[in-house]
């Protein structure tokens, strides 16, 4: 499967590691955490890294970094200069985290004018001769932010502090060393004027697993799900801190992570590469420069292809590598070539997005010719028909005599035909590469070429059971759903004559049928989609049809059945014309492309009115013709991507190469086979935060041999084990996971021990107590968080809403779920915890998380005798079931009309409210809106919800003057500082805003910091108590 290219040390990512243990026998005894800190150390002393002693001031910090930016540069500071230097340039007081990291990555070279009026650059870094840059290691810094933090081991790059390294004893839970690092980014590494601003990577480990992650303030890449171990070349993960630090932490090893694999893009987003990405572009630049040497251009064993799985950032790898390939003195142009008009948009956008000035995109072929004759270094983007289209006009460029550097997006597409011909008819010094998520093999080709044919050299594989093993992609969870009993021969069809029969695509159309489907979408969508909070938590979905008419059909459906709903799903649809091309693999889906015009009349009314129907809703203008249908298609996936369309209609489009985490539910009435069945089934498994736990597939048809035929081809024999999802049964009652060996216990067990342990949350009192809660409800939330994605769950919940005395009632229960008598009776043996037990549990698992927090922050800590090291909060789980203040008005208008005394209504209200983490500060608010309002006036849910919203904005702007006269602030900093902590939701330390608010002080008096926090301390009170509540202040 993996052939070693040569042994060399040229590659960080390794061919070859032996493993610490295994060459040496393991210390006997328990290793406390600072003799871990102080062994770490010691290694990387022995690898060659300085130790100074004494950095553990900022001004110490600055004094070692002048001393090592003088040795890199070649030039002494006289000490006006560098506090100039520093005060200008290296630590301007106003600069954050985005501002320290966009210097490291586009402007770390300083014209400096020294006082003498002479000019140098003062390089930051060296990048160009990585070794002259120093690597010294210290630790125990200390630093004061709104807590006093200690870090553990911090490394420093030309005295820069860049990695920050966090350590755990063994056996204390990796997540929660994660959030605590978090913690800290969020306070300290935030203070004033603090080099540790130019921090990029953060490292934790507790011995046993060792993983790094970038420093960004994105939230949404800020999960746990985005820490990576390092790896060897074939995927071996390195876990243990000791072969951690031998590989990861190797001088240029690490250096080159920094500086080379490493991108910020104009989001502001830090991405550090994962190990295969960095594997790949370091093989394929061998690759280029050893076939240069060899003079091996235009030749199949010039080049070599990459086969990584869907989903697993080749976007982000082809860009390094090409961009790194523009750097080679001897290439002339990189070429990256895609297939479809759609994806040389997202890949312009992409590659822009990484890096605006590198790329070039063109409209037209006369459009690449231009880019072609420019003389600069950029990468052009093309689609295959742009540069075939080229070659057959154009006879004689230069070009054609230059060394240049093709790279093929899922080569699988564009590898064979035509311009394959061409080109190597037309370039005489070319170098070929192909990136490919699923490879074309003798199983699945429907010609004599394979990918290995074309490509030749097979430099890496990162394929999807390597993904799903580190958690990079998710599971699949396949349900084939067969609750319509009269169309079961059609849907478990598997003969393609019969498929593509008159009689059958008729059947499949039949109107019965798409009406119990539709029905089934509309019940089922906000469980398998996690929206059964209300508010903007949870997923969206695709639904993947076979033809337009189905489209049509489905579409018309779905909306004519919710159309008496509260709230209806915001339904889209696209597809354009698909020419009937000759395909290169089996189960390749047809290539759609922008002209929506070659399509019939009736395809093209039809596109018309759904385009019509999404313009009203988002009060849009878009239409059919090319240039229009490009628009509504970016418009379209930029509105998916945020989860503004709740359900997408498709037919091709979308199905291959739509980037969207917030997607987690495809609907598929179609039959895939292989290629096309493993990208459409990608669509949902992107990684997002702990509650997206695999990618939920819900086939109308049949699809099990195929599922398993196409992820036994693209992954290995033992695939299905890891790739599919366990049964609803084994999460029921529990199952030993293949991949670790650890057994899982199952849902009837957790509820049971909770029921018998902590039948009352009120008396969990002792501290024991508290721990071993905490524990048993997370692993309670954890396990309900995957079932609410199968529907025998979905049923569970539904009955216990129903009087099982009641015949009426539990026939209609059958009938709307097509339960059996015999499943019914299985139903009714399952025990739930009452949904108020829940409440009441979320509540004390809320209760406990924030004492656990101040005692840590007190002193009451050092005195107690539990290690909680182990004990991870699932605070992702906990705000997937959040209900919105909206929902909580609701309830307050219904139980006032069951209960008009107003004592028992704020009792059973302060027990929601405590059960929501983001609702928790505004207890008091609504307790007083409740007491202060005459409820029995309002008429109507709307009505409350008004109210409410004018009486807490009231309230808002009482309090906000009461803080400013009562602390005697400026007036009009205070309200900017405050209206702008509403609009972010948080107030926040950065910057120079809070200062500006604070009376007449100098910072030097003693009372100034106190005050400071103080005052900190009452707006984020007050942040926390009325954000969302709009209004002026």
């Amino acid at each position: 499967m993996y052939n070693t290219i040569a042994e060399t040390s040229n590659f960080i990512v390794l061919d070859r590691y032996n493993k610490y243990s295994s060459l040496n026998e393991s210390p006997a005894g328990f290793q406390s955490e600072s003799a871990l800190e102080r062994e770490f150390i010691q290694d990387l002393i022995n690898q060659g890294y300085e130790n100074p002693s004494g950095l553990t001031t900022l001004q110490a910090m600055l004094a070692n970094v002048r001393v090592q930016l003088q040795a890199l540069n070649n030039m002494v500071f006289t000490d006006a200069e560098w506090a100039r230097f520093v005060e200008e340039y290296l630590d301007r007081p106003s600069e954050g985290i985005v501002d320290k990291t966009r210097k490291l990555h586009d402007n770390y070279i300083h014209d400096f004018v020294f006082d003498d009026g002479h000019i140098q650059n003062i390089y930051l870094v060296d990048k160009k001769n990585i070794t002259r840059n120093k690597l010294q290691v210290i630790s125990q810094f200390e630093q004061k932010g709104r807590h006093a933090n200690r870090y553990d081991v911090t490394i420093l790059v030309n005295g820069l502090p860049m990695v920050q390294v966090e350590l755990k004893k063994r056996g204390v839970a990796i997540r929660e060393a994660f959030n605590q690092v978090h913690r800290y980014s969020k306070e300290s590494f935030n203070s004033e004027n603090s080099l540790f601003k130019y921090l990029q990577i953060f490292v934790i480990s507790n011995g046993t697993d060792s993983r790094y992650f970038a420093n960004t303030v994105k939230r949404d890449k800020n999960s746990f799900d985005f820490t990576m171990n390092w790896a060897k070349a074939d995927n071996t993960l390195i876990k243990d801190l000791k072969d951690f630090t031998a590989t990861f932490f190797q001088k240029q090893t690490l250096l080159n992570v920094l500086l080379t694999y490493s991108v910020f893009d104009v989001s502001d987003t830090l991405l550090i590469m994962r190990p295969y990405q960095i594997a790949a572009t370091e093989r394929m630049l061998w690759k280029i420069k050893s076939s240069f040497e060899a003079k091996k251009w235009s030749t199949t064993e010039g080049g070599g292809y990459i086969w990584h799985t869907t989903g697993s950032g080749k976007t982000l790898t082809s860009f390094k590598a090409a961009r790194l390939a523009t750097k080679l003195d001897f290439i002339d142009k990189v070429f990256f070539v895609v297939d479809r008009k759609d994806l040389d948009f997202q890949t312009m956008k992409e590659y822009q997005r990484f890096s605006p000035d590198s790329v070039n995109g063109s409209e037209s072929t006369a459009g690449l010719k231009r880019n072609i004759e420019k003389d600069d270094n950029k990468i052009i983007v093309t689609t295959i028909q742009k540069l075939n289209n080229l070659m057959k006009t154009e006879n004689d460029l230069p070009i054609y005599q230059k060394q240049v550097v093709f790279i093929f997006d899922e080569a699988h597409r564009s590898q064979f035909g035509e311009a394959q011909k061409n080109l190597k008819k037309k370039f005489k010094k070319f170098y070929q590469f192909g990136f490919t998520g699923t490879p074309i093999f003798p199983q699945n080709a429907l010609g004599s070429e394979t990918t290995a044919s074309v490509f030749f050299f097979f430099l890496h594989s990162y394929v999807i059971t390597d993904a799903i093993r580190v958690e990079k992609v998710l599971k699949f969870k396949v349900d084939y759903n067969d609750v319509r009993p009269q169309f079961k021969s059609i849907e478990t069809e598997i003969d393609e004559k019969k498929l593509t029969a008159a009689e059958n695509q008729k059947a499949f159309l039949h109107p019965a049928r798409i009406r119990e489907i539709s029905q089934y979408i509309l019940q089922n969508y906000k469980f398998k989609t996690h929206r059964t909070r209300g508010g903007n938590t949870g997923f969206n979905a695709m639904f993947a049809v076979n033809s337009v008419d189905a489209a049509k059909l489905y579409y018309e459906e779905l909306n004519k059945q919710q159309k008496q709903t509260d709230n209806p799903l915001k339904i889209a649809t696209i597809f354009s014309f698909a020419a009937n091309e000759e395909q290169n693999a089996i189960g390749e889906i047809p290539d759609e492309n922008f002209e929506p015009s070659a399509m019939d009349a009736t395809a093209k009314e039809f596109l018309t009115k759904a385009i019509e129907d999404y313009n009203t809703m988002f009060r849009t203008s878009f239409g059919v013709d090319s240039k229009e249908f490009q628009n509504y298609y970016r418009d379209l996936a930029k509105r998916v991507k945020n989860k503004e369309v709740d359900l997408l209609i498709v037919v091709g489009m979308f199905l291959t190469g739509f980037d969207a985490p917030t997607l987690n539910t495809l609907f598929v009435d179609k039959n895939l086979r292989y290629h096309g069945l493993m990208q459409a089934f990608s669509r949902t498994n992107r990684i997002y935060d702990a509650t997206k736990t695999f990618g939920n597939i819900i086939t109308f048809r049949d699809l099990e041999t195929d599922t398993i035929d196409a992820i036994t081809l693209f992954g290995d024999k033992n695939t299905k084990n890891v790739v599919l999802e366990k049964s609803y049964k084994e999460y029921l009652e529990g199952f030993t996971d293949i991949a670790n060996g650890t057994a899982r216990r199952g849902f009837i067990e957790i509820v049971k021990e909770l029921n018998e342990k902590f039948p009352n949350p009120d008396e969990i009192v002792t501290e024991k107590d508290k721990k071993e809660f905490s524990k048993l409800f997370g692993e309670y939330l954890r396990v309900e968080n995957i079932l609410q994605n199968y529907d025998e769950f979905t049923h569970l919940k539904a009955l216990q809403t129903i009087d099982l005395n009641d015949e009426e009632a539990v026939n209609v229960f059958k009938e709307t779920y097509f339960v059996t008598d015999q499943q019914l009776a299985e139903l009714q043996e399952i025990k739930l915890l009452p949904e108020r037990t829940v409440q009441d549990y979320r509540s004390t698992y809320n209760d406990i998380r924030d004492w656990l927090r101040r005692e840590k922050n007190g002193k009451e800590a050092e005195e107690s005798q539990i290690d909680w090291d182990d004990v991870v909060f699932e605070i992702d789980l906990l705000k997937s079931q959040e209900i919105n203040l909206d929902y909580i008005l609701e309830l307050i208008f219904e139980h006032n009309k069951k209960t008009t005394d107003k004592a028992t209504l704020i009792e059973e209200i302060r027990r929601v409210i405590r059960a929501s983490i983001g609702n928790r500060a505004k207890e008091s608010l609504v307790v007083d809106f409740i007491n202060d309002t005459e409820l029995d006036s309002i008429e109507d849910k709307a009505g409350i919800i008004d109210t409410f919203f004018n009486y807490a904005q009231r309230k808002q702007k009482a309090e906000a003057s009461e803080i400013i006269t009562d602390e005697n602030l400026n007036e009009e900093e205070a309200k900017r500082y405050i209206t702008t902590s509403l609009k972010r939701e948080y107030a926040s330390e950065n910057g120079t805003e809070l200062n500006a608010l604070l009376p007449k002080m100098s910072p030097l008096n003693p009372q100034y910091l106190t005050k400071k926090q103080n005052v900190f301390q009452k707006i984020s009170a007050f942040v926390e108590k009325f954000k969302g509540v709009g209004g002026q202040i």
